[in-house]
């Protein structure tokens, strides 16, 4: 697995093409997903269900041919066994409730969530061509969820928890470890690298991103590399100023959505960049997903130390035939 192409570009090694996987790569688009879906009662319940789950991570793999596999899973799972109500009701995404006593929430073991652990078992005996990727939550995307209750809210009362912070340091503090944790499992069960998501730092201005998150982040970085010498992803949506910020993280990729400008920061930060195709792209005709596609990769200014992605996750209604175009026309340009 150490010769795997994605690997070897994060090392900075020669490689004849760039590696490419996309975010959100199993989901709702395939057939073959939503068949498999159809077997579990609800999401929460999907993700638990080993076979399942192992057989959805490999779907891109078998239909897309993509250079590594991320398992299944969802990055709220780690919430559940803190004593946090977690619900997937459909049309609405997540729902999170709990009584607000920050005290009274649990520290946990990997073996709380041995269940992530093993579907990472499964895809790592199941097939050996591809690195797997395990991942988790960012700490202040994980709060963001404790307390606005679910996504895609506007996060005030996050930054009033936050501004005030009487709980908020606890808080951050006992997500860490038990992010660490939830981590380590994973790398036993033999991920190859792990992906921090870390969605919602796009609604914090740059000093708060320095002054709030930044803290959190980086002990939880150290934390995962004291345990395994592992990758390390970090995808965050958010103002390219960050990357003054993240630069000097231990992070071994940057992985960036499209509104940053991903190929002056490969300029300036010598480090791996992942992204940054914008994921609309897709909707698209397919000359159109070609131009756009080779656009970009005739634009990157190094010839290693870069994986292609988008820059975010794939959606519910794009077409399966659009994305293993995107795919293949990634694999098929050769690195001069």
């Amino acid at each position: 697995m150490k010769d795997s192409l994605l690997l070897k570009s994060i090392r900075g090694e020669k490689i004849e093409r760039f590696p490419v996987w996309l975010m959100r790569q199993a989901g709702r688009y395939m057939k073959e997903y939503r068949e498999l879906r159809e077997k579990e009662r609800d999401f929460l319940s999907f993700c638990k269900n080993v076979e399942l789950a192992v057989k959805v991570s490999l779907l891109p793999l078998e239909l897309l041919d993509v250079d590594a596999v991320i398992i299944f899973s969802d990055i709220l799972i780690p919430l559940e066994p803190m004593g946090v109500c977690i619900e997937f009701k459909e049309g609405e995404g997540p729902v999170i409730s709990w009584d607000r006593d920050v005290k009274a929430l649990k520290r946990i073991s990997y073996k709380d969530t041995d269940f992530v652990n093993e579907v990472i078992k499964g895809v790592k005996e199941a097939q050996k061509d591809v690195p797997v990727i395990g991942f988790c939550g960012g700490p202040f995307t994980l709060l963001s969820y404790l307390i606005e209750g679910r996504g895609g809210k506007d996060m005030k009362d996050t930054k009033i928890f936050m501004w005030k912070q009487e709980d908020y340091h606890a808080l951050m503090s006992l997500l860490v470890d038990n992010l660490i944790e939830y981590l380590k499992g994973q790398m036993l069960a033999g991920a190859d690298l792990v992906q921090i998501f870390d969605s919602w730092a796009m609604y914090l201005p740059y000093e708060d991103y320095r002054d709030y998150a930044e803290t959190y982040l980086k002990k939880l970085l150290e934390g995962i590399k004291r345990e395994f010498n592992v990758p390390i992803i970090y995808f965050y949506r958010g103002s390219g100023s960050f990357l003054e910020v993240i630069k000097d993280l231990p992070v071994d990729v940057i992985s960036v959505d499209w509104t940053v400008d991903m190929l002056g920061g490969m300029r300036s930060v010598h480090k791996a960049f992942q992204g940054n195709l914008d994921p609309h792209v897709l909707y698209a005709d397919e000359e159109t997903i070609f131009k756009k596609t080779l656009e970009l990769l005739r634009c990157v200014p190094r010839k290693t130390r870069y994986i292609f992605n988008l820059g975010h996750g794939l959606m519910p209604d794009m077409e399966f035939n659009k994305v293993k175009f995107l795919v293949d026309a990634v694999k098929n340009f050769y690195i001069a």
